[in-house]
């Protein structure tokens, strides 16, 4: 029996992430005493209910929004070693996260590019040619960065050959080494599914209104579906309960009392999208502004993205907006490093806003207060985690399981101590391509597959690169549904996306397939706009929404297209 089968639990049908099934998985998380409950669907949650999951703890994880909705589609997207923390000397975080970068890259390559990235440094500026070099030679040592990925260092002219919109005036040279550029929702939604597969229970839009407690200690949660306008609540029970809600991780402590010591300070930061056409930039940068902030920019299917801000944050955490004054700032520093370009509010294509949910450090700037990640144990049994980074987030799981098998073990609640944690070597979902070294191969043949199901190649390569090895299970759909495509006016990989998406993904809203699932209203806001409407339509049939449901979800959709475009005045 492989560890898979072993620890692997009956779940309604035969695919646990249907968004048709989420009131039957809900009724089966509230039928079965439970090891452990997540609260949080953004990576650190999906990443300890995988962890905990694999090593045999029977799992639920719940979200009051879709999966990934917070912190966890609004990064800079990228899993990277965390140059600008040796600023910081925050030498610890620097080691471990360049560390685990390799780790992402193997166990979900489609998910995750290897980039080099491009320093310019400048007279005046922050980095010099000495520091630069001595930075990321020491970066390199500590982050085990493989030989073929080691840093160089280039004169001015090499560094403009390598991005010739640079600003000339007072270049210095360069410096040049690896990141890995991810899509860090899809990244939540394959770890969640790997998760699904091993037998956690998750259901996203589904929220804790009370913790249970019983002799002041924490044994479950009364969680309301949101999708059913607050009338479902289910009262689920575990041995133990882990709070990984990211910005709202106090929230949680406040309704468990316990919200006392540290405390998190929310930052925000945002990122703008432009065409090619307007930013034809050909190599990531990494540069310093004027008043020391570090900004990227990253070129990406035909959009370049730039950001990000780090300013403190104390609005609405659900929906975090990008305002006018946002925008300016990382307009300015757009044209201050790309001067020919002349860039307007007019050339900016989609945005998007979102918030670090990091440990609190009295009298630090936002962009000096250390990345690193902490576990609070409550007197009520309350597990919460803080801080971290989205590259750390399968590091942070083990740390979080190790904690809980140690207190199971000590409570009497397991009877032998909890294997230690194997998603080290453990691929995610759609990660099952061979390794990264199989990858180009794997996506030539499934790009040609694809070709002749009378995709076009950029159909075909879009889709083989988004789902890696589950691509196989859109392509049966394809097939599928060719004709009810035709009906609707879709492209049949248009239609096939979108119901796995529903089948497999647990989209059960239009806004949880254009933004979280597939990246459209910030990559390709021109292809969202063109398929709404029919993808609403399918949608409403498929969950039965009356017209008031289906008016509704439309509408929120259109409120995020034109948020994305149009930043608030304050």
């Amino acid at each position: 029996m492989t560890m898979e089968q072993k620890y692997t639990q009956t779940v309604v049908g035969a695919n646990g992430f249907n968004g048709l099934q989420r009131a039957e998985i809900l009724q089966a998380m509230a039928k079965q005493p439970l090891d452990l409950i997540v609260i949080g669907g953004g990576i650190t949650g999906a990443g300890i209910a995988l962890d905990a999951q694999s090593r045999g703890l029977r799992t639920a994880l719940i979200d009051m929004q879709d999966f990934a909705a917070g912190t966890s589609s609004r990064s800079t997207k990228l899993v990277h070693g965390g140059l600008r923390y040796l600023k910081q000397l925050d030498v610890k975080v620097v080691a471990e996260v360049g560390k685990e970068r390799a780790i992402v890259y193997e166990n979900g390559p489609h998910v995750t590019t290897p980039e080099w990235m491009l320093l310019p440094f400048y007279k005046g500026g922050t980095f010099g040619k000495f520091s630069t070099s001595l930075g990321l030679r020491v970066y390199d040592f500590l982050a085990g960065v493989k030989r073929s990925e080691r840093r160089k260092m280039f004169r001015p002219d090499q560094t403009l050959s390598h991005e010739p919109l640079l600003k000339e005036k007072n270049l210095k040279g360069g410096g040049y080494y690896v990141e890995y550029r991810t899509d860090d929702a899809r990244l939540t939604i394959e770890v969640m599914k790997k998760a699904v597969e091993l037998g956690v229970m998750a259901v996203n839009y589904a929220k804790v209104e009370e913790l249970l407690v019983e002799n002041g200690k924490l044994v479950g949660v009364r969680v309301v579906d949101q999708m059913s306008g607050g009338k479902d609540s289910y009262s689920l029970y575990a041995s133990k309960i882990v709070n990984a809600a990211g910005p709202w991780v106090d929230t949680l402590r406040e309704m468990d009392k316990s919200k006392q010591g540290k405390t998190l300070h929310l930052t925000k930061g945002v990122h703008l999208v432009f065409d090619q056409s307007k930013f034809p930039l050909r190599q990531a940068i990494y540069f310093d502004t004027p008043d020391g902030r570090m900004v990227f920019a990253i070129p990406r299917d035909g959009k370049t993205y730039i950001g990000t801000t780090d300013t403190n944050y104390k609005g609405d955490i659900v929906n975090p907006r990008i305002t006018v004054a946002d925008r300016a700032y990382v307009l300015r520093a757009a044209n201050e490093m790309f001067p020919s370009l002349e860039l307007t509010e007019a050339d900016v294509e989609s945005s998007w806003s979102g918030l670090r949910p990091l440990i609190h450090q009295e009298g630090k700037d936002p962009s000096e207060i250390s990345r690193r990640d902490e576990i609070f144990v409550s007197d009520s049994g309350l597990i919460s985690m803080a801080g971290g980074k989205l590259t750390g987030y399968r590091k942070m799981a083990e740390s979080v399981v190790d904690k809980i098998a140690a207190m199971l073990l000590a409570e009497g609640k397991v009877s032998a101590a909890l294997p230690p944690s194997r998603t080290r070597m453990l691929p995610i979902s759609g990660g099952d391509v061979g390794g990264s070294a199989k990858l180009a191969s794997f996506l030539q043949g499934k790009i040609s597959q694809g070709q002749r199901l009378g995709l076009t190649k950029p159909e075909a390569a879009l889709l083989a690169h988004r789902y890696g090895s589950n691509v196989d299970a859109v392509y049966e759909l394809l097939e599928q549904h060719r004709d009810e495509a035709a009906r609707r006016g879709m492209p049949a990989a248009v239609l096939a996306a979108l119901v796995y998406a529903v089948e497999r993904e647990m989209v059960v809203k239009p806004a949880d397939f254009f933004i979280r699932r597939t990246g459209a209203l910030f990559f390709d806001i021109a292809w969202a706009k063109k398929w709404k409407a029919p993808a609403v339509a399918f949608l409403a049939e498929r969950f039965g929404w009356d017209e008031a449901q289906t008016k509704a979800y439309a509408a929120e959709l259109e409120r995020l297209l034109h948020e994305a475009v149009n930043p608030l005045e304050a």
